[in-house]
């Protein structure tokens, strides 16, 4: 637990820059599934340090990735 405590940060900001760069070497859709991961990375390390502007800022992209995740399958 505490690796995770540590890493998580550290290890969504690298999923999201990933996910970024894929996104504007127009990559898709794998841009989404690494941008995705890091901002429920980014949204679970918000709620474990009861951060309200990470979970806020993260938490509310999470539908907009679920959108582009059911464009896929649909």
């Amino acid at each position: 637990m505490q690796f995770i405590k540590q890493y998580l940060k550290w290890i969504s900001t690298g999923l999201v820059l990933v996910g970024i760069l894929l996104t504007n070497l127009n990559i898709y859709p794998i841009n989404i599934f690494f941008h995705g991961l890091g901002v429920v990375g980014w949204t679970i390390s918000g709620i474990m340090h009861k951060d309200k502007a990470i979970i806020t800022n993260f938490g509310l992209q999470i539908p907009l990735f679920a959108v582009g995740f059911a464009k896929l399958i649909f």
